[in-house]
């Protein structure tokens, strides 16, 4: 699912509301990408999932739960939930958290 946010109606800087949110900044070690994860305890999985573009004066941000890590070397499959009920509930937390 997708959030779209003017960049004027946010409380600080993105990065930061996304940390206070439980996020930590990660890098795709296979091909750079930049995005965030919020875990549910000590295990990586399952975890929420955001990527942000920053477009002029909106930020768009996508929101997914990765159940599980990818079955098999060089595979992006992941059991993603992009549309749950799950995903909505954690759009509604993060509009609370960022305007």
């Amino acid at each position: 699912m997708k959030l779209v946010i003017d960049q004027n109606s946010l409380k600080a800087p993105y990065q930061s509301l996304l940390k206070q949110a439980g996020y930590s900044y990660i890098v795709n070690r296979h091909n750079g990408q930049e995005s965030f994860v919020r875990t549910f305890g000590r295990s990586p999985y399952p975890r929420f999932h955001v990527y942000v573009d920053e477009q002029a004066d909106k930020l768009s941000i996508k929101v997914h739960l990765d159940q599980k890590h990818p079955s098999y070397e060089g595979s992006s499959a992941h059991s993603g939930e992009y549309d749950s009920e799950v995903v909505e509930r954690e759009i509604d937390r993060l509009k609370q958290i960022l305007c």
